[in-house]
């Protein structure tokens, strides 16, 4: 683990964690099947306030933890016959919305949890977070919440970048490894069109077990492995290319949505490159602007329906709050 990251240190209640979103730059869907995945935490936070209780809620809802998927697994696998606790979130990040709402979430309840039990290292946030968001969705890949918890630029499965650390399962291990920030703004946009990352997930594992799955895999793998060296060393030029490649495979695969196509097309005159960002078939996509096209970036994503938002990488991933 980096030093510069630090651990999550011990507190008493009341605590107060904050993550932030994230953003999928290349790899979404494959880093299931093993692939490389690039990813970076954007400046749209989650904050939650953890105080003791009479009862266990969320938000003031009685009924929180049978209704909450999120809310019941991080409270089976960080606060197993704690004494009962108020929870509040407060967030800036669509829910639904393939930026990373529900990663946000878990990290920040599993880090206030975390240090209300006496601390927790970074790693074993990371490897925690994953189990919670896992358990909620019955699928996915470590790459949101290593990243939420991480903060900066996060690469899964490849790059050469300082390791960070392992996250495993029974059946698979992902190493999450520190990629360069190149220094640019970028902007996302959410179409409104919610949907389920779960759904999603199943339809396009479904598609690379059928006939020509394999090589779009491997198109997926080179895409992704090519995308973080150009990250890394700052090559706008490229970048764009492998954007616009990875939107092609990914509407190969079926998680392509009309709304989403019609904001990329919106996008193109101010863009270097586009794509969907996330699960898909809904959601919210990325953009890299042209140098000192921001503004009009987000007025033409604005006027074609969207609601997009201009982001920086968050340096810092999932942290404590001074009281």
């Amino acid at each position: 683990m980096s030093d510069e990251l630090g651990d999550i240190p011990s507190r008493t209640l009341p605590v107060s964690a904050r993550a932030p979103g994230k953003c999928i730059v290349f790899g979404e869907h494959a880093v299931v099947h093993g692939a490389p995945e690039l990813v970076f935490a954007v400046d749209l936070m989650t904050q939650v306030f953890v105080t003791a209780g009479s009862a266990t809620r969320l938000n003031s809802d009685d009924d929180a933890v049978r209704r909450n998927a999120y809310f019941r697994a991080a409270l089976e696998a960080s606060w197993k016959g704690g004494r009962p606790v108020e929870v509040r979130a407060i967030s800036r990040i669509p829910k639904s919305a393939g930026l990373g709402s529900s990663a946000a979430f878990v990290a920040s309840v599993a880090a206030a949890f975390g240090a209300a039990t006496g601390g927790v290292g970074r790693p074993a946030l990371a490897q925690r977070s994953f189990e919670i968001e896992r358990a909620a969705q019955g699928v996915g890949s470590p790459g949101d919440t290593s990243t939420v918890v991480a903060g900066g630029f996060v690469a899964v499965n490849g790059g050469t970048g300082e390791p960070l650390w392992t996250v495993q399962t029974p059946d698979r291990r992902w190493e999450v490894r520190r990629v360069n920030d190149p220094g640019w703004v970028w902007v996302v946009a959410y179409s409104g069109i919610t949907r389920s990352t779960a759904d999603a997930v199943r339809a396009v594992s479904a598609r690379l077990a059928a006939p020509g799955g394999p090589a779009l895999l491997e198109e997926f793998r080179q895409v992704a492995t090519e995308g973080i060296t150009a990250v890394g060393r700052g090559d706008r030029a490229a970048v764009a290319t492998l954007l616009r490649r990875n939107q092609e495979l990914l509407r190969e695969v079926g998680v392509s949505h009309p709304r989403l196509e019609a904001l990329i097309e919106a996008a193109a005159p101010a863009a270097e490159g586009a794509k969907l960002t996330g699960a898909g078939a809904g959601g919210s996509i990325v953009a890299l602007p042209m140098p000192g096209k921001e503004a009009e970036l987000v007025r033409r994503l604005a006027r074609a329906g969207a609601l997009p938002f201009v982001v920086r990488p968050a340096p810092i991933g999932v942290t404590l709050l001074e009281r």
